[in-house]
């Protein structure tokens, strides 16, 4: 696993043995990053579900000026922590180490509390933290009117459509993955805006 472009581009990032992490692939990743484009540049990114961190980590390679890490599980903590520290990330990262329900209510508190991106990417076989993730984000102060919220899954486990203010704007499918975009929905009067 590598990093595909930006200042860490072809450093190689660790991940955990076996079928512990199902980290997104470098193919999608840079699909992913083609599509935000230049918006990443100073950007704060949120990645939920991190694993191995490389969406986060990508994101601070192409000029996020921030990155926050969102992990559970102790043996990916440390992992994308190893990562971080193999890459001499000092700065602009952030690792919190809880479910991410919990790290959701924890970054309100924050100021400056909106994303400009926010990236889930839940174990496929927990399907409820889709909606579940979707929902609390519909709600939070850490999507705002300009943020695009990216949730990748299966192709084959379609997401819904809109969760109250959030609707997608876009569908990708490449290989067996999707990725699902989405935005907060605009005042009556305005139109939908597409990525």
């Amino acid at each position: 696993m590598r990093i595909v472009a930006g200042t860490l581009r072809s450093r190689q990032l660790k991940s955990l043995k076996g079928l512990a992490l199902r980290p997104t692939s470098d193919r999608l990743r840079e699909t992913l990053f083609n599509i935000l484009g230049a918006r990443v540049e100073g950007s704060r990114f949120l990645d939920l579900f991190a694993g191995s961190g490389a969406i986060g980590i990508e994101a601070i390679s192409r000029g996020a000026v921030s990155a926050v890490f969102v992990e559970s599980h102790s043996a990916a903590v440390r992992l994308i922590r190893a990562n971080l520290a193999s890459l001499g990330i000092e700065s602009g990262a952030r690792v919190i180490a809880a479910e991410v329900a919990a790290a959701i209510r924890t970054l309100e508190k924050l100021p400056d509390t909106a994303f400009d991106f926010i990236f889930l990417d839940p174990p496929y076989a927990e399907e409820k933290q889709y909606e579940g993730t979707l929902r609390a984000l519909e709600k939070s102060l850490l999507a705002g009117e300009s943020t695009i919220v990216i949730a990748e899954h299966r192709k084959a486990f379609e997401l819904p459509a809109s969760l109250g203010a959030l609707e997608r704007v876009r569908i990708l499918h490449q290989g067996d993955a999707a990725l699902s975009f989405y935005r907060k929905r605009l005042p009556q009067n305005n139109l939908s805006r597409a990525i």
